[in-house]
C-alpha cells in the first residue's frame, strides 16, 4: 500500500482502486492531479497483479481477495481523520460496487470509472461452458485476455508505456474469469443492498471493453439517494487516460468538492 499526501493541508482521501491486469503505477497522472488539489491519495495493487508477489500472476482463488483487500485500504485512509472517497476504474469499479453490497463503510462518495458489469466481447456460449468445467478441474489454467493497449485509449503514449510494461498481466486464469463473472452477476442479483452513498459513474461513450448499455441498466436501477451519470461521448475505456483526461479530472474533482460541501467542509 502506498501513500501520496497533499500539498499542503488536505481536505479529503481519495482510495483508488485499478482495474484488471493493471497496477498503480499507470495512475501517476491522475494521483499527482488529487495529490495537487489538496488530496491524499492511497492506491496498491491488487492481488496477483502488478508488484503483488503472488507467484501466479492473474488468477484468484475468490473475488473476495480484492473486496477484503480494498477495505484495508479504506481502513489505512480513516487515520487521517478526513472525509474519504472511493474512485474504482473497470474491475475497481465492480470491485467497489460489490464492497458497497457487502459492507457498511464511512465513505462520502463513491466515483465509478467505466466500471466493469458486462463486457463488449463475451465468450461464446461453448467456451463459457468449458469455462465452467475447467473452473472444477484446472482452475488455475491461464490463457491469453484477449485484450490490447489500444482497445483501453486513444492516448499513443500510454499505449506506448503500456506496450513495454513488464508488469502488465497477459494472461488470467479460468477461476479469475468465472469470478469475475459471478461477480458482475451479483452486481445486479444484489442491487439493492447497495449501501445509500453519493455516486458519480462516468463511462466512455466508445468504450471497447466494458459494455456501456450494462453500466447505464446498472445505474438506473440503483437505489440511491443522490447519483450522477456522465458520458464522455469520444472517450475509450481508461477516460482517466484519455485525451480529454483533464476535463474528466475536474469533473470528478467537482463532484468530490461539492459532497465535501454538503457535508460542511469549506472547499
Amino acid at each position: 500500500m502506498w501513500k501520496w499526501e497533499a500539498e499542503g493541508e488536505a481536505k479529503a482521501v481519495i482510495v483508488m482502486v485499478h482495474g484488471a491486469m493493471e497496477h498503480h503505477r499507470r495512475y501517476g497522472w491522475l494521483i499527482e492531479m488529487w495529490r495537487s488539489s489538496g488530496f491524499h491519495v492511497i492506491m496498491a495493487d491488487l492481488p496477483g497483479q502488478g508488484m503483488t508477489t503472488r507467484a501466479n500472476r492473474g488468477h484468484i482463488d475468490s473475488f473476495d481477495e480484492y473486496i477484503i483487500e480494498v477495505k484495508d485500504w479504506i481502513q489505512a485512509a480513516y487515520r487521517y481523520d478526513l472525509p474519504v472517497f472511493l474512485l474504482g476504474h473497470s474491475m475497481g469499479g465492480l470491485i467497489s460496487i460489490r464492497l458497497l453490497q457487502e459492507e457498511r463503510l464511512n465513505i462520502a462518495g463513491v466515483i465509478l470509472s467505466s466500471p466493469c458489469l458486462g463486457l463488449v466481447q463475451s465468450p461464446s456460449k461453448i467456451l463459457d461452458v468449458l469455462s465452467r468445467v475447467l473452473n472444477v478441474v484446472f482452475p488455475s489454467l491461464r490463457m491469453d485476455s484477449g485484450l490490447t493497449v489500444q482497445m483501453a485509449t486513444r492516448n499513443d503514449e500510454v499505449r506506448e508505456a503500456d506496450s513495454n510494461d513488464t508488469l502488465y498481466v497477459t494472461k488470467i486464469s479460468v477461476r479469475w474469469y468465472r469470478e469475475l463473472a459471478s461477480a458482475m452477476k451479483e452486481a445486479f442479483q444484489v442491487i439493492g443492498k447497495t449501501q445509500d452513498i453519493p455516486m458519480l459513474v462516468m463511462q466512455g461513450g466508445d468504450d471497447k471493453i466494458v459494455n456501456k448499455d450494462t453500466v447505464k441498466e446498472w445505474f438506473n436501477h440503483v437505489p440511491l439517494s443522490e447519483k450522477r451519470f456522465k458520458v464522455w461521448p469520444k472517450c475509450y475505456h481508461e477516460i482517466f487516460n484519455e485525451p480529454e483526461r483533464e476535463e474528466v479530472f475536474e469533473y470528478a474533482k467537482d463532484f468530490v468538492n461539492s459532497q465535501l460541501k454538503s457535508i460542511g467542509y469549506i472547499v
